[in-house]
């Protein structure tokens, strides 16, 4: 954030020029952003403007979604850009990435002064269907959590432990998300709709990407696991609809707090976010904020799976809160898995050791200096935040030093921006009870979009 803000005031000291920034995704929907760069003829720091500009198009990118991104400025802005984004560039993980995602070939696109491409969004009237008989899951990395909803209340609910990742056979993944929709479905008299979220890209219901499949061969991905949900949807013969836990996140913030403008955030095994416009509506976007840069510190983590430092997933996860209890002076045995190493963490902190408060005071130090940098991008005015980091008096010290920071350091963001931390139930299954809510059940006498 600092180095954005520095930038802007070079701008406004040495003279500016506008930049603007498209990101085409599927069916030409357009997400566009403006903002100023100094001249060049005046910039005093131009190695530091391009370096900016550059977490700016990821941000972008990985915030949207696209295949295509438009570029108008000045020449040198559009020249780094498109090296980065070239095959062999810094950036080839995340093209690659998009490129199957939206199944196209990856574009960057450069235009002079004049035509730019229009914005053009989409917003989905997904959640907060209520009636009937409802399942919902939320797919994790080391758990999956299912319940049962009677006309919007939970009848039950259940942590069922998987390895998901570690596993190439899709059938594991098959068998154990059908046997808790059944569990889940013993506990209604009938199943009326199932909605569900995952860490990953879904489109059309369909897996675009997702961590949780990343052994399987990309072959048997395509046929077996792409398609899945559908599969499952038309065996329920009900409605189904899954998307991206991040998504799910806002829609249990706005549930539960009757808010609109909300950044949902889980802080899980990875980072997932969601975001839900002033009118209540998800915007149809990617919002993998695991990916975006958070950090510009050239000696910051390095994500293990982008390959890229200083992106989300390495402050707002189990994979940061590994990072610093390490760095606090907890020793782990080597085969332990990191949500292993988070409890053991969070029953430190429920003993008042320090070096637990050091973790997560560190990882409210991230939040509150990151909070400022989501909203460039994003107009919310609640962050929620869940997910298994955040569960027990840790995730208390976390908002708890993220407002200090706030207060402390952008006033006018922590005048506008609440953040809220659910009880802990919700924090652990209100995922999943989300979930349940995202299909509409259209029945006789009732339009499309209308809420029961």
């Amino acid at each position: 954030m600092f180095a954005y803000l520095d930038m802007l005031d070079r701008a406004r000291k040495r003279g500016s020029v506008p930049l603007r920034i498209g990101v085409e995704r599927e069916e030409g929907l357009i997400s566009t952003f403006e903002t100023t760069v100094p001249d060049p003829s005046a910039d005093p720091a131009p190695e530091e403007t391009l370096k900016v500009v550059e977490r700016l198009v990821k941000f972008l990118l990985w915030s949207r979604g696209g295949w295509r991104v438009h570029v108008q400025g000045p020449p040198a802005i559009g020249a780094m850009v498109r090296a980065a984004y070239a095959p062999g560039g810094p950036r080839a993980f995340d093209t690659r990435l998009m490129a199957r995602v939206y199944e196209r070939p990856f574009e960057i696109a450069l235009h002079r002064e004049g035509a730019f491409p229009a914005a053009r969004e989409s917003r989905r009237h997904l959640g907060g269907f209520l009636d009937g008989c409802r399942i919902g899951f939320d797919l994790g990395a080391s758990d999956f959590k299912v319940a049962a909803v009677r006309d919007g209340e939970p009848v039950f609910s259940e942590e069922i432990p998987w390895a998901p990742a570690a596993e190439a056979d899709p059938a594991y993944h098959d068998e154990r998300i059908r046997g808790g929709l059944k569990a889940a479905a013993a506990h209604l008299p009938r199943v009326d709709a199932i909605g569900g979220s995952s860490a990953g890209v879904f489109i059309n219901n369909q897996v675009r990407i997702a961590s949780l499949f990343r052994s399987v061969p990309e072959d048997v991905f395509e046929d077996r696991v792409k398609g899945m949900f559908l599969r499952l949807g038309r065996e329920w013969g009900v409605p189904f609809e899954v998307i991206n836990d991040g998504e799910v996140t806002a829609l249990a913030g706005q549930m539960s707090l009757n808010e609109t403008a909300v950044l949902g955030m889980a802080m899980g095994s990875s980072q997932a976010a969601g975001f839900l416009n002033e009118d209540g509506h998800l915007m149809d976007r990617l919002d993998e904020l695991a990916f975006v840069p958070v950090d510009l510190n050239p000696g910051g983590p390095v994500d293990e799976w982008s390959g890229d430092r200083g992106v989300g997933a390495n402050y707002f996860s189990q994979q940061a809160a590994n990072r610093l209890a390490l760095s606090a002076g907890f020793r782990f045995p080597e085969a332990m898995a990191l949500p292993e190493r988070l409890k053991e963490v969070q029953a430190r902190m429920d003993d008042g050791d320090e070096r637990a408060a050091r973790v997560y005071e560190s990882i409210g130090v991230y939040l509150g200096a990151t909070i400022p940098w989501y909203e460039v991008f994003y107009p919310f005015r609640n962050l929620l935040v869940l997910g298994r980091v955040m569960s027990g008096p840790g995730g208390e010290l976390i908002v708890r030093k993220a407002s200090e920071v706030l207060a402390a350091e952008f006033p006018g963001t922590a005048a506008k921006v609440r953040i809220h931390l659910l009880d802990e139930r919700s924090r652990r299954v209100g995922q999943a009870v989300a979930a349940a809510s995202l299909p509409e059940i259209v029945r006789p006498g009732r339009s499309q979009g209308e809420r029961p």
